[in-house]
């Protein structure tokens, strides 16, 4: 009977934990954290930016054997039009400051909130961006369709320009699951009682999907380059977002052996 009773307490505290993690986040600038960020973002961005013009068309292009071996099915390939479509999708990148600006307008949020999500957006797109251009400026690999050997493929590979020979990793994926991260979050935060924030979410990073998809359609990059690329500009965005939050636990849950308990603060 004491261990049924002490099972309850334990689920019933931990039922209160999950309700306060329910509670509406908050995000703060803070001068300690976002100089430091801020130009940390505008250093590594310019360092990629840098190694990333000053690249060179190598004289011979290196063998397929550098591929990873799920990669290199895709060598050769090259679609003009998925091409064209994957750039149009770049028009999404605002897709964040229009929630933010929606709810600002509407008073679910106010300037100061907007001002905190569009800072936190721009140093993670800056942070993710030069990563990228730092990588590509590597030349791991070439594109897809440098290894084409004939048809438009072919064509696109002898007008290429030195930075078809970088194609690890995505830029573009890096920045649709960046703008995919801030949307869904930025939304939840300024609606968290809305019914359509799952909705939002799945919408979000579909869109994001559908633009890496379309760039490995392309030919411009592989599977390896999309899957980082994601990995890195969610997992930026997320680490900034956590950076930011504001902690304001009024109360913790603990455990122990034979016993649990809570800690109030006030």
């Amino acid at each position: 009977m004491r261990i049924f009773k002490r099972s309850l307490i334990v689920a019933g505290l931990c039922l209160i934990g999950l309700v306060q993690a329910e509670e509406r986040p908050e995000y703060k600038i803070d001068l300690a954290t976002d100089v430091p960020l801020t130009l940390s973002s505008i250093g590594i961005i310019s360092f990629g930016t840098v190694l990333y013009y000053r690249m060179e068309t190598p004289d011979n292009l290196k063998d397929q054997d550098v591929l990873l071996p799920w990669d290199k099915p895709l060598a050769g390939r090259y679609s003009e039009n998925a091409d064209k479509a994957s750039d149009i999708g770049s028009i999404l990148a605002v897709a964040p400051l229009v929630v933010g600006g929606i709810a600002w307008h509407d008073g679910s949020s106010s300037g100061a909130e907007f001002a905190t999500f569009s800072l936190m957006f721009l140093e993670a797109i800056g942070i993710g961006n030069g990563l990228n251009l730092t990588l590509r400026s590597l030349e791991i690999w070439p594109r897809p369709h440098m290894y084409a050997e004939s048809g438009e493929g072919k064509e696109k590979a002898e007008n290429a320009k030195a930075e078809a020979n970088g194609s690890f990793f995505s830029g573009h994926a890096t920045a649709a699951f960046t703008v995919a991260t801030f949307t869904d979050q930025w939304f939840r935060t300024t609606y968290p009682n809305s019914p359509y924030k799952g909705i939002m979410r799945a919408s979000a990073y579909s869109l994001a999907t559908l633009e890496s998809v379309l760039r490995i359609a392309a030919g411009k990059h592989y599977v390896t380059d999309m899957v980082v690329g994601a990995l890195v500009g969610t997992g930026v965005s997320l680490g900034i977002l956590e950076m930011h939050r504001v902690r304001n636990e009024k109360f913790s849950v603990w455990v122990g052996p034979n016993v649990a308990g809570v800690t109030l603060r006030f």
